[in-house]
């Protein structure tokens, strides 16, 4: 039953140009490369989604045990185990683009000293690229009423698990239950990877999503120097092999040097062999120096 939430939820997909806000230096890194770095999603920068997940579930579980569920024991073993897994267990990586590559709040995120721009990919080439990397791109949930539907859903499904009932001492059934929850977790964190707090609903953000990660010894993944940490990241292919990626557009940040710096991005773009079909604008936001 969760599989198919998630099915549903990932279905969607998107036809407009995908922009992806950076810095000048993440320019120079994406197009130098062609690879855009999916990070851990627990160490992005908006992390504290993972734990909206979580706190959806403690409501929903919290709501039915008051009402006289007939199993709170699974309940209370299940929110434990989420609240737990979610920040502990499996890895997920992901990446961030926008609908919207022109955003003011987007802008004083990643245009550090006006060094900033956002990428406007197409859409069908990031699809193709996602396929062929077995990632997947889902459109950010964010009003509350269907992010309360979704949670519910996913706690009718554990519901299933309630039969036959554990045996043995209390901490022999915590655990049998623990076993049965494992099945559910990949499709958990593909949920809670798109279930963003609904004051972010401005960004409209579609969200790059990697394989769920069990061993990360095994796997390909690499680390950088993060703000405070080091961050734990996959390296995502903007494009077939020996092929350039494709732009659809491009947004220069605010930047004190107008005419400079879009001429250095312009001669920048075209040494990589990158040619946006829609050309390369400035955002037209009026820069202040602080």
């Amino acid at each position: 039953m969760i599989d198919a939430i998630t099915a549903s939820l990932y279905a969607q997909q998107p036809t407009e140009t995908l922009y992806h806000y950076t810095s000048l230096g993440g320019v120079l890194g994406i197009v130098g490369s062609g690879v855009l770095w999916a990070s851990d999603i627990r160490y992005m920068n908006d992390s504290a989604e993972l734990r909206h997940t979580a706190d959806l579930v403690k409501r929903d579980v919290e709501q039915r045990i008051a009402a006289g569920h007939p199993h709170p024991g699974l309940l209370n073993a299940f929110l434990d185990w989420v609240q737990h897994r979610i920040t502990n267990g499996h890895i997920l990586f992901g990446a961030s683009f926008r609908s919207h590559g022109n955003l003011l709040s987007q802008w004083r995120g990643y245009s550090s000293v006006g060094k900033g721009a956002s990428l406007g990919f197409n859409a069908e080439a990031i699809k193709s690229c996602a396929a062929a990397q077995h990632f997947k791109l889902g459109r950010c949930v964010y009003e509350a009423v269907e992010q309360q539907r979704l949670i519910a859903q996913i706690i009718d499904a554990v519901e299933l698990l309630a039969e036959p009932q554990p045996q043995g001492s209390a901490s022999d059934q915590r655990e049998q239950w623990f076993q049965r929850f494992q099945h559910l977790e990949t499709d958990l964190l593909r949920i809670a990877a798109i279930l963003k707090h609904p004051s972010f609903e401005e960004e409209q953000e579609w969200r790059l999503v990697s394989p769920v990660i069990s061993d990360y010894l095994g796997a390909k993944v690499y680390f950088r120097e993060g703000r405070s940490m080091l961050v734990p990241f996959m390296k995502f292919s903007l494009a077939e092999q020996g092929e350039s990626m494709l732009l659809d557009h491009v947004y220069l940040g605010p930047t004190p040097n107008i005419s400079l710096s879009m001429n250095s991005l312009k001669m920048c773009l075209s040494k990589h062999g990158i040619q946006p079909t829609q050309g390369i604008d400035y955002c037209q936001i009026p820069y202040r120096q602080r």
